[in-house]
């Protein structure tokens, strides 16, 4: 173990060439800073982006009518395409649909109660929607299966609907008019991910009822039972070739029904961003590795000046060792120390950011989207990057301490 006299001697070497340790540690401490920064904006750029795909469930899939593109079976092109309640049924029964709602779209349509009225948007829909689109139910009970069997007259309002009509009272068991008829209010709920809440949402049944939908549908949204690409586009596939059968139209006309896969467009897209990922660790790493050469090139040097001084050490009796030593703790503490200036600073500068980004968001209920979200940096990451370059720097000082003290003193004495 080394004593006193060697860290004293250390210390004194590092004060008398400041300089020369400064950029040492400089280098050190910007390659584990930059890749702290790199990993941490990487990492920030992804739990964004994933946050935004969570507003909907990330197995959803959108389907709505259009009209033909292909010609298909003496038929031509132009025909449009109508949904109906039948459409569901067919789509529920393809292998690896989940959940499914058929929606009944109205519009704009006039809420009022007492003295305050406003225009909102009215979603028909069926239970089911709500685990397609996630929706938060801030207070009651969303639409359920026996409101559809019942063609209740009952309705889900948005929390700004809310808001404009109650005001501070109570909505919950209240009636509003939607359109002059009554609705009773049973939830309140909001969507995520969304700054305006204006949505108000009824059983599709009573909609097709009281106001002439018929048995017509808009569009069906769904999950699907699929974790990869494949899974996902084959069931796409099916329910192409179901709905063409039954409306007569072929499989391949994507423009006889639109179709949005959201798990196709999220694996795509995170695909992308382990690609990013790669990217960032690649800089990081070459940032490193520049951090490694600049610490050899300095004990290239350090050594080089040293020579005479070792070869008087030899030419007293020192061990090869303890010259080796004396080098290898100077390159390790220089080292030791810079590195944990740049994780500190690093992983501070990355915290600061995620602590300023929690104060200013806004809640959760109530949010717009972000690119932007948690930036910080697994602390495991961030000390193993700081051994790595601690081993590496003591490393770059072995060799040249090796070759130094492998010179015989009478040539480290002829140095000049």
């Amino acid at each position: 173990m080394f004593d006193i006299d060697i860290w004293q001697e250390i210390l004194a070497t590092i004060k008398k060439n400041k300089m020369r340790t400064f950029l040492t540690g400089f280098s050190v401490a910007w390659g584990i800073f930059m890749l702290m920064i790199l990993l941490g904006s990487g990492n920030g750029l992804s739990n964004g982006v994933a946050a935004n795909f969570m507003n909907d469930a990330v197995n959803a899939m959108w389907i709505w009518n259009g009209e033909t593109t292909i010609a298909y079976e003496g038929m031509k092109t132009g025909r449009p395409i109508s949904f109906q309640n039948q459409d569901q049924d067919i789509v529920s029964k393809v292998s690896g649909v989940g959940a499914s709602s058929g929606r009944y779209f109205m519009g704009n349509t006039r809420y009022s109660y007492g003295k305050e009225s406003g225009e909102y948007t009215t979603i028909t829909c069926q239970p089911a929607l709500r685990d397609v689109e996630n929706l938060i139910l801030n207070e009651g009970r969303f639409i359920n299966q026996i409101d559809i069997l019942q063609n209740r007259k009952i309705v889900v309002i948005g929390t700004d609907i809310k808001t404009a009509l109650f005001k501070d009272s109570t909505a919950l068991g209240e009636y509003v008019n939607i359109n002059m008829v009554p609705f009773k209010v049973v939830g309140i709920c909001s969507e995520p991910g969304s700054t305006r809440n204006r949505n108000a949402y009824m059983p599709l049944s009573t909609a097709q009822m009281i106001f002439n939908g018929s048995n017509k549908i808009h569009n069906l949204a769904l999950t699907i039972n699929a974790s990869t690409l494949e899974e996902s586009q084959a069931i796409e596939e099916q329910i192409r070739t179901a709905l063409g059968k039954k409306h007569k139209f072929d499989p391949k006309d994507e423009g006889a029904i639109g179709l949005y896969n959201k798990l196709e467009n999220y694996i795509q897209t995170m695909k992308i961003f382990q690609a990013i990922k790669i990217f960032i660790w690649i800089i990081g790493i070459g940032t490193l590795i520049a951090g490694i050469v600049g610490v050899s090139n300095i004990m290239l040097i350090v050594v080089k000046e040293r020579t005479k001084e070792i070869g008087i050490r030899k030419a007293i009796g020192a061990s090869p060792s303890s010259v080796i030593g004396l080098i290898l703790l100077e390159s390790i503490m220089i080292t030791t120390i810079a590195g944990y200036i740049g994780l500190v600073l690093g992983t501070g500068l990355m915290e600061m950011i995620n602590y300023f980004m929690m104060q200013s968001a806004v809640p959760a209920t109530d949010q717009s989207e972000t690119i932007f979200m948690n930036p910080t940096v697994d602390i495991n990451i961030a000390v193993y990057s700081t051994l790595l370059l601690i081993i590496a720097g003591a490393f770059a000082g072995y060799i040249p301490a090796k070759r130094a003290a492998s010179i015989k003193p009478i040539v480290a004495l002829r140095d000049e």
